[in-house]
């Protein structure tokens, strides 16, 4: 089969490519981005990257057309030109479901935050227990250096979004899915773009919640109100709770004991820091076991986790200051992944530098969120560039929560420049965005390396 991919170039559609190609389908695409590092691992599976959206690549005549849920409709030459003729086209996730889940054990990982992660130990885990497994995951992990893969065995693991489909089916990618374990992590108010508020996501979480077999096994963060209000509403598999009940950690952030029903079950010893990684360790550990990898296994395998890339990475230390870039770009996550560096650094400066990339922080939601977010760093940056909102009133609330050393800047080189003039050494530079932040991590480590009147 040859399938045509529009928007091949983000990481869950790259995904479908890599495991088509794998599958043993021809694979071409398009996209507006077709850059490195995505494009490069395209072409390395020998898929053939058009850039743009043209009409006349239809000529390629290809099976079916799988389109991304970057496509809308009267933007993209090409899907008009798919319509009008009345070519096939399915969405991702649709393809996927039909032409490589069908036949396999799922395990689906679902939540506001940490799915990226979550998924990543789950395939890990099943990896180290030697069961070969297929996973989809929007990262890379380092364990794999690969963020999809087919697979050798009726397992298989994927980060099961909420986001919508495509243009044409609006509901959320993960209800393709069709797991028989599905880990329901956390669940808060994102994608302001497409939800008016959080009953209607935890509407999609229920449509998940009904696709899980009666044999299958659903594992539930029980700190979450969201999340037990979505099991009221009906639950027909069995269920698995963790943080308050059933599988809890205690111990610290490195180190810390796995139990279940108060029995202990294994110790994890790993680098990995804050409360939300503990609580994936658990999610994951307990989806593990019920496709069979007893949790003594799945704690040793965690010993060995190496994370996400672009997950608290360090990418590089100079003259003594450390700069990490991480994906967090919602306030909780935020928060999360400032305590968590907080509690590895102890009282060194914490420089946090902030671009709200994502549709919901472009359109300010959360934005009266932030400030609290941000309050374990000694200095804060604010990247406003584009930003749909003013982030003057917002940050510089008299209100509790108001962050120290606030620097609110709208263009790149003047940014990287006032972070160098601020840095000193010892201390550490987060950087978080769900985006490449127009390359700032590379930027400021070359301005870190000059001199300071440089």
């Amino acid at each position: 089969m040859h399938i045509h991919i529009l928007g091949i170039c983000g990481t869950f559609m790259g995904g479908i490519a890599a495991i088509a190609k794998e599958a043993g389908h021809r694979v071409t695409g398009c996209d507006v981005n077709v850059y490195p590092p995505m494009s490069d691992q395209l072409r390395g599976l020998g898929i053939e990257l058009i850039e743009g959206f043209d009409a006349d690549q239809v000529r390629l005549n290809p099976d079916i057309y799988v389109i991304g849920n970057v496509v809308s409709r009267g933007k993209q030459p090409l899907m008009e030109e798919i319509l009008n003729r009345g070519l096939p086209y399915t969405s991702g996730p649709q393809w996927l479901a039909e032409q490589v889940l069908r036949d396999k054990w799922v395990l689906a990982v679902a939540g506001t935050h940490g799915k990226t992660t979550t998924t990543s130990m789950l395939a890990w885990i099943l990896e180290h227990a030697r069961m070969k497994p297929g996973f989809l995951i929007g990262g890379v992990p380092a364990n794999f250096e690969v963020s999809a893969r087919l697979g050798e065995t009726p397992f298989f693991a994927i980060e099961a979004d909420e986001y919508d489909t495509a243009f044409f089916d609006k509901r959320s990618k993960f209800v393709h899915y069709r797991p028989r374990t599905a880990v329901l992590n956390n669940l808060e108010f994102d994608h302001a773009d497409i939800f008016p508020d959080l009953a209607a996501i935890e509407t999609q979480f229920h449509h998940l919640v009904r696709t899980v077999p009666g044999n299958g096994l659903i594992v539930a963060n029980d700190t979450e109100a969201s999340l037990n209000r979505v099991l009221e509403r009906g639950c027909w598999s069995a269920l698995e709770k963790f943080g308050n009940t059933g599988w809890r950690a205690e111990g610290s952030d490195t180190d810390f004991e796995v139990r279940f029903d108060g029995k202990p079950q294994g110790r994890v010893n790993w680098d990995l820091l804050g409360l939300h990684n503990r609580m994936n360790a658990l999610a994951a550990i307990a989806a593990a076991r019920h496709a069979g990898v007893s949790p003594a296994v799945a704690c040793e395998a965690l010993g060995l986790f190496k994370n996400v890339k672009r997950r608290m990475e360090v990418r590089g230390v100079v003259n003594g200051i450390t700069v990490y870039d991480d994906f967090a770009h919602h306030p909780t996550a935020i928060e999360t992944t400032l305590q968590g560096l907080r509690n590895k650094v102890g009282s060194a400066r914490i420089l946090a530098v902030l671009e709200p990339r994502s549709n919901t922080m472009k359109m300010g939601t959360l934005k009266n969120q932030l400030p609290a977010s941000l309050t374990q760093a000694d200095s804060v940056f604010v990247y406003t560039h584009d930003l749909g909102w003013d982030a003057g009133p917002v940050f510089n609330s008299p209100l509790d929560g108001q962050v120290r050393n606030l620097h609110l800047v709208d263009e790149l080189p003047v940014l990287v420049s006032a972070i160098k003039h601020e840095a000193k050494p010892g201390d550490h530079v987060l950087i978080m965005s769900n985006g490449g932040f127009g390359g700032i991590h590379g930027k400021l480590l070359e301005a870190l390396a000059q001199p300071m009147d440089a």
